[in-house]
C-alpha cells in the first residue's frame, strides 16, 4: 500500500476521522479542530482551547471530541460552536458512539495527565477508567483499573466495548451484560486509538513496537519507575520509529497486519479505515496519513 502524508498546521494530529462527504478531521496540541477536504485543502474549524484527541461523529453533523484537558465535547465544525458534555476527567482519550447516541469513552489515569503520558507508560498505575455518558447526561464509570486506558470501539452488533490498555499492549473487552474479558493480548506494540471501520473490523493502531526497556521497566519496583520519570527526557526510553495498524474480527481474529515506511511519518495514534482507505493521526507529527491500495 502507498503512503500519503498531509501536513496540517499543527503539531500531533493524534487521530482522524472520516465524514460521509470524505472530509478528514484531526485535531492538534494547539487545540484547533482541522477539517482537510476531499480535494486535500486544510482549514480550521474550532478551536477547544484544551488538546484534542479521539475524534468521532455525532448525529447533525457534529464532532465528538475527547479533549484531554477539558473532558467530553461536542463541537459544530460549520460554526466552531463547542458544548460540554462530560468533564471531571484526568486524562479524556478516546471514544465511540452507539446507536442511540451512548457515549462510550476513556480517561487514561486518575494519576498523570496527558503531559506525563511516559510516567503513565512506566508507573503503570491503572487507573484508567471506561466511562458511560447515556443521552440523557448521565456518567457512569464501566470498568476501571485498566492499564493506560486509550482507544474505544464497540463491537458490530454493540454488545461490548472493546478498549485498548496501552501499558499492558492489549485491548480489553467490556461486555454490556456485566463480563470482562480481552480480544486480544500480547500485541507487538503498545496500542492507541482504536476504531471499527466501514469493513467491519477494529482497526487497531501501534504506536511503538514493544521495548524491551520499558517491558524491564513496568515489572521494575514502584520507587524505581518514579526515579526514571523524573531523569532528563533525552535520556527516558522514546518510542521506536514505525508505522503499523491491525484489524480484528469481534472473535479476536488477526485479519489485517500493514506496514509502511517510517521515514516521513510515525507514532501511529489514530487509525480510520473508511471504504478501502486507512487513515492515520499521529501524536508527534505535524500531519496526518493514509494508506491506499
Amino acid at each position: 500500500m502507498d503512503l500519503r502524508v498531509i501536513e496540517v498546521p499543527g503539531h500531533g494530529a493524534e487521530d482522524v476521522v472520516v465524514a460521509a462527504d470524505g472530509a478528514v478531521f484531526t485535531g492538534t496540541e494547539d487545540g484547533v479542530i482541522h477539517r482537510i477536504g476531499p480535494g486535500g485543502r486544510v482549514e480550521p474549524v474550532a478551536d477547544t482551547g484544551g488538546r484534542p484527541l479521539g475524534l468521532e461523529l455525532l448525529p447533525g453533523g457534529r464532532l465528538l471530541v475527547c479533549d484531554a484537558r477539558r473532558g467530553l465535547l461536542a463541537v459544530d465544525p460549520s460554526s466552531g460552536v463547542i458544548e460540554d458534555l462530560a468533564g471531571g476527567m484526568r486524562f479524556c482519550n478516546n471514544a465511540a458512539v452507539a446507536a442511540d447516541g451512548t457515549v462510550y469513552f476513556s480517561d487514561s489515569s486518575t494519576v498523570h495527565p496527558i503531559d506525563e503520558w511516559k510516567a503513565e507508560m512506566v508507573e503503570v498505575t491503572r487507573t484508567g477508567r471506561l466511562l458511560r455518558r447515556t443521552p440523557d447526561g448521565a456518567v457512569t464509570v464501566l470498568r476501571d483499573g485498566l492499564a493506560f486506558a486509550n482507544g474505544v470501539a464497540l463491537a458490530g452488533d454493540e454488545s461490548f466495548v472493546a478498549v485498548a490498555e496501552t501499558a499492558a499492549r492489549a485491548v480489553a473487552r467490556h461486555w454490556l451484560t456485566g463480563r470482562d474479558d480481552f480480544l486480544v493480548t500480547d500485541l507487538p506494540g503498545y496500542p492507541d486509538n482504536i476504531a471499527r471501520g466501514s469493513d467491519g473490523l477494529i482497526w487497531v493502531s501501534l504506536a511503538s513496537p514493544a521495548d524491551p526497556v520499558v517491558e524491564r521497566l513496568q515489572r521494575a519496583p514502584l520507587w524505581l519507575r518514579r526515579q526514571v520519570t523524573r531523569i532528563p527526557q533525552r535520556l527516558q526510553p522514546a518510542p521506536k520509529r514505525t508505522v503499523r495498524v491491525q484489524a480484528y474480527a469481534d472473535d479476536g481474529r488477526l485479519v489485517r497486519d500493514l506496514t509502511a515506511d517510517s521515514t516521513g511519518f510515525h507514532m501511529v495514534t489514530g487509525v480510520r479505515e473508511h471504504h478501502g482507505s486507512i487513515w492515520l493521526g499521529s501524536l508527534h507529527e505535524p500531519a496526518v496519513a493514509v494508506l491506499t491500495p
